[in-house]
């Protein structure tokens, strides 16, 4: 069980047909799992084809305008018979993005994704879910015997990171190949000019889950009372006032609640850094999206931001406040920015879509034996 080496030129012959998964997408704005699918469906169209899965119209907004078909919520009792539907799409691959597809009687090559594991250690599940899957969700966690089973069910597993990849095989996840096709930033974006001085102010893309640690970032602002901090996730007013309680005396934090992809680009064009300190990710999208664009990174120290953020990002211990804020001010020197800006850039040009497009369209001539 491990990652197969560097893909090659797409396989000549007949296009493939492939079936992806995308009914995970988002009605309205991409969260991660959204904005995996719709960028590889992107990726993969150049060399296969491809049809997506939806199962609300509303989810074409934000999908490539490619063949469709509408079928039943993944969460509806009827995923347990999906497969009746997908069986006559004659595809040579599906791929699901998560784990939890139907596959009862398919009669087709199967791909499953597994991003992460953090529920394993944060169990918390996701608001959005309702409650009796919330439910049967802290209960999934509570063992890893349910996970082998649902990952055994495929021909092949996916996983977006070798950290993740790492951590399946400590756990003998899968006794299935596991591949990584992997997290990239979106392609097309200018960075930013390392030469013009960003303004003073820290930017945070992410959930306000526990595990992501937004209180230390928000005590770290006590020791820089020149910076704003900018939150830009929607929150929940619970959790917005449990965060606004602990905002330092004379610190500038702000709520956005929610941005565009323009807007979320613009202030990473301005800002100092993308900061987060979140304790547990799959891959930590934001980072790479941020130094595509050449802003800086100020992280904490785990495996998979060292993974992604190689020797451009700056990393600090999660916990700590101080040492964060230290980060933020070493930034300060603009000859210490600009080089970390260059190198930003750098190193997310070692991550791309169509590299994973390529990994994807190798699992097809693996299966095809």
């Amino acid at each position: 069980m491990t990652a197969s080496s560097t893909p090659g030129p797409p396989p000549r012959g007949r296009r493939p047909k492939i079936t992806i998964d995308a009914r995970f997408t988002r009605l309205d704005h991409h969260d991660g799992i959204s904005r995996y699918g719709a960028s590889l469906i992107a990726a993969v169209a150049p060399y296969a084809d491809v049809t997506m899965l939806i199962h609300d119209e509303r989810q074409l907004a934000l999908l490539p305008a490619l063949p469709w078909v509408k079928i039943n919520s993944p969460l509806s009792p009827l995923e347990l018979f999906v497969a009746r539907h997908v069986n006559r799409l004659g595809a040579d691959l599906v791929f699901c993005p998560m784990q939890t597809m139907g596959s009862w009687g398919r009669k087709y090559p199967l791909v499953l994704t597994l991003h992460d594991l953090i529920y394993y250690e944060h169990p918390a599940p996701p608001g959005f879910l309702p409650a009796p899957v919330r439910v049967l969700w802290r209960l999934y966690h509570k063992a890893y015997w349910p996970q082998r089973v649902l990952l055994n069910r495929a021909d092949v597993v996916a996983t977006i990171s070798a950290t993740t990849l790492g951590l399946m095989n400590k756990f003998s996840l899968t006794r299935k190949p596991i591949r990584i096709v992997g997290n990239a930033p979106q392609g097309g974006r200018k960075p930013r000019d390392p030469a013009v001085a960003p303004e003073k102010s820290l930017t945070y893309m992410g959930s306000f889950m526990p595990y992501k640690n937004v209180e230390t970032l928000i005590a770290g602002m006590a020791q820089l009372p020149d910076f704003t901090l900018n939150l830009l996730s929607r929150v929940t007013p619970e959790r917005r006032a449990e965060l606004e309680s602990l905002i330092p005396d004379g610190a500038k934090v702000v709520f956005h609640n929610g941005v565009t992809d323009a807007e979320y680009d613009e202030l990473l064009l301005r800002t100092t850094a993308l900061v987060t300190l979140s304790k547990a990710e799959g891959y930590g999208l934001p980072l790479v999206e941020a130094m595509a664009l050449g802003t800086p990174v100020v992280v904490a120290e785990t495996d998979i931001f060292r993974e992604v953020g190689g020797t451009a990002a700056h990393y600090v211990p999660a916990d700590s406040p101080t040492a964060f804020a230290a980060a933020v001010h070493a930034l300060d020197d603009h000859d210490i920015w600009a080089a970390s800006s260059t190198a930003s850039v750098a190193q997310a040009g070692t991550f791309s879509w169509d590299a994973s497009a390529r990994e994807l369209l190798a699992i097809v001539e693996e299966l095809r034996g």
